[in-house]
């Protein structure tokens, strides 16, 4: 009995670590994409239930799918930039013949994907994971002010509220230690939404009109179509988040002391691309691993895959519960952007930490590091750069992440794979030497 209550505690834990994570890319894409709170409502809530989902398939560890690590997964950030430009370009039909289409992809190449290991090393990871946070940083500005094209955008009452949020977040992180350290996140969006309501600046009129429960229903937002510029987008996308699952897939395994094989890591894969196709088929976005509930796992100590089966069961749970969605519905924009700022600045500062130690052992390391963010960064602050591509050219160029991330797979394999002039010499010189040596021991 006290062993289920203290598994269900953590359970609860590992789900508030996640939860603003989890809820936040829906209420950002949902929010730009201009859907109806009604069907924010909805999105919220597959989006919650289907992470729930995605997590035990991820847990299963059977002989088709699932890498059997306490892993939490929910929607990635990675395609949050993607998903809103192929909607505003072909729709949301498109967008999500596109997620499906992706899915189906990544379940085809998993068994291929995990012998490429190689071609993904720390220098490659970690400026993919510095990228992703920097060109997500003004998005994270934008709603700071009240969201982009807001009438009060960058007024007082939006800024101080978003300063306020980030102030709190700030101040729990320092003082506070353990779970309550843990949902530092989450503790700022709840202090941020009471200090707007206070201000007259919250309406709960979503959660009063939402139903107490619903089922999930297929292409409730639309009926999916296939735009081959999209598809190959999202492609791209869910390559760039296997990237990011590695890193978490090897760190949870340092940390439970499993080591994991290359079909370990294809079963983890072909899981997530399920889950992907999932997500698509009921209008919600990829899913990838949750890099914040490893530390968790860490903190805690408790490596047990149960703790993470009662986290998706809640999460299924929560799903069908529309009154709950709702309620992330009515967290003010610029309460998000505060708390987002930090996220995404977590996530930079994480990838400059990876990429420390790699940038000291050459200066081609550096060159790779500073084209690939140089590029990521730049492209998304002036997506026009590319404006004079044809159409389906600039829906890959005028996305950071994508553009940033390939030019560091690319320049990683210039650099640190091909052989170099240099370097041919220098084994010629070895080789003879070696020669010699055998020639005087004889």
């Amino acid at each position: 009995m006290k062993q289920g209550i203290r598994e269900t505690t953590l359970g609860i834990q590992h789900l508030l670590a996640m939860y603003a994570g989890a809820v936040l890319v829906p209420l950002i894409v949902g929010g730009a994409i201009g859907l109806s709170a009604e069907q924010l409502t909805y999105l919220v809530a597959v989006d919650i239930c289907l992470s729930g989902v995605a997590t035990l398939m991820q847990l299963a560890s059977n002989r088709f799918f699932g890498i059997g690590l306490p892993i939490v997964l929910g929607c990635t950030f990675t395609a949050v930039g993607p998903m809103i430009a192929i909607s505003g370009e072909y729709g949301l039909s498109a967008l999500y013949g596109s997620i499906i289409l992706s899915g189906l992809f990544i379940v085809l190449i998993s068994p291929f994907f995990s012998m490429l290991r190689k071609f993904f090393p720390p220098i490659v990871t970690g400026t993919v994971v510095t990228i992703i946070g920097l060109t997500l940083i003004p998005v994270a500005i934008n709603n700071m002010g009240g969201g982009q094209g807001a009438a009060d955008f960058g007024s007082a009452a939006n800024v101080s509220l978003a300063f306020a949020t980030l102030l709190i977040i700030i101040l729990i992180y320092k003082f506070a230690t353990g779970f309550i350290r843990a949902i530092s996140i989450l503790l700022g969006l709840v202090a941020g939404t009471l200090m707007a309501s206070a201000m007259g600046m919250v309406s709960f009129n979503n959660v009063r009109e939402a139903s107490a429960f619903h089922m999930l229903e297929p292409f409730y937002l639309g009926t999916p179509s296939i735009v081959w510029p999209a598809v190959i987008t999202m492609c791209l996308v869910n390559i760039v988040s296997l990237v990011e699952s590695t890193g978490v897939y090897y760190a949870l395994s340092d940390i439970t002391g499993k080591k994991i094989t290359r079909k370990d890591l294809s079963r983890g894969y072909r899981a997530e691309g399920l889950a992907v196709m999932l997500g698509g088929f009921f209008n919600a976005f990829p899913y990838t691993a949750f890099s914040q509930n490893v530390g968790l796992v860490q903190m805690t100590g408790v490596k047990t895959r149960r703790v993470i089966v009662i986290t998706g069961i809640m999460l299924i749970a929560l799903g069908f519960l529309p009154k709950v969605a709702a309620i992330t519905t009515v967290i003010p924009t610029s309460v998000l952007g505060g708390a987002m700022l930090a996220m995404f600045g977590m996530v930079a500062t994480q990838g400059i930490k990876m990429l420390s130690k790699c940038m000291g052992e050459s200066q081609e390391n550096a060159l790779i590091v500073a084209c690939s963010v140089g590029l990521g960064l730049g492209v998304s602050v002036v997506p026009d750069l590319f404006s004079a591509l044809p159409q389906g050219v600039q829906i890959l160029t005028s996305n950071g992440i994508v553009a940033g991330s390939f030019t560091a797979i690319v320049l990683n394999i210039v650099f640190n794979m091909l052989p170099t002039k240099a370097s041919a010499p220098a084994a010629q010189d070895a080789a003879a030497v070696t020669k010699q040596s055998a020639q005087e021991a004889s």
